[in-house]
């Protein structure tokens, strides 16, 4: 394997797994990086898919005596039938309005000077929402209602635009409804799993063909980055959110958004298409 291949392979990897769970849009950094990195290719993007699979491992693994409990309690438990339902309800907007416009999305928007403009906005959305006085009406995830599913769904499906941050829309739109930043959080991971795995099989279905043997080296090391960093991402964020808001997000976006757009406009980095 080449050592230049696998070195990027790495940093998408850690970059990936770092940011999926993050407020600040995995997509986002992946679209900024690969195109510092020049992989931006169909490989590229393919291995992107790959490497959010990964992922979403990590949380599976975190999560995998809840999800155990559920799978083994399905036809037996009311709180096991409305947490699944509730994961359902959630995950559907996305889906739907995906099959719609998501090539749309990927011609106009997979570009780092949308992606700039998306860290800022979604920034400017975080303090606002962070600024804002509310009541807490369900601190776990159990006391998630249908309703309040549905309105994370819908939240979700905006994170289609690249740069917006699937976990930012969907923790965000749970404290609008009232829902504590733990159970907000948690419950962004819990629906990051249809979301990603159905995402996931799509694109590689769609790409089965440009699959190769010699593929398999680069994947590796990626996914096995993406896993570890996102394994190490999640935990982190749990433990932080139980004693902090989301501010220190939003000014990293503002931020990181600021200099993408600074750099371009002042010619520093010649970003790619």
């Amino acid at each position: 394997m080449d050592l230049m291949i696998a070195g990027k392979a790495l940093t998408m990897g850690i970059v990936e797994g770092l940011t999926e769970f993050l407020p600040i849009s995995s997509t986002g950094h992946l679209i900024v990086v690969g195109s510092l990195l020049d992989w931006n290719d169909e490989k590229g993007k393919l291995f992107e898919v790959v490497i959010q699979f990964a992922a979403i491992l990590a949380v599976c693994w975190e999560f995998r005596q809840r999800l155990l409990r559920v799978v083994g309690t399905l036809t037996t438990s009311v709180k096991s039938r409305h947490f699944a339902l509730n994961i359902i309800l959630a995950f559907l907007p996305a889906a739907l309005i995906g099959v719609v416009f998501v090539n749309t999305i990927k011609h106009y928007l997979f570009k780092p000077i949308p992606v700039a403009l998306a860290f800022i906005i979604g920034g400017i959305i975080i303090l606002w929402i962070e600024s804002r006085s509310r009541v807490v009406r369900a601190t776990s995830v159990d006391a998630v209602r249908p309703s309040d599913a549905i309105w994370v769904g819908f939240a979700q499906a905006l994170s289609m635009i690249p740069g917006t941050s699937r976990s930012g829309a969907t923790i965000m739109g749970g404290l609008l409804r009232g829902l504590s930043r733990q159970a907000a959080t948690e419950f962004s991971f819990f629906l990051a799993i249809p979301t990603i795995f159905a995402a996931t099989f799509l694109e590689l279905f769609k790409a089965r063909h440009s699959l190769n043997f010699d593929d398999l080296s680069v994947i590796a090391v990626g996914s096995l980055a993406s896993f570890v960093s996102a394994a190490i991402a999640v935990k982190a964020l749990l433990r932080y959110v139980s004693g902090h808001n989301f501010k220190v997000f939003a000014w990293y976006r503002i931020a990181f958004g600021f200099v993408i757009l600074g750099t371009w406009y002042w010619g520093i980095v010649k970003w790619a298409d």
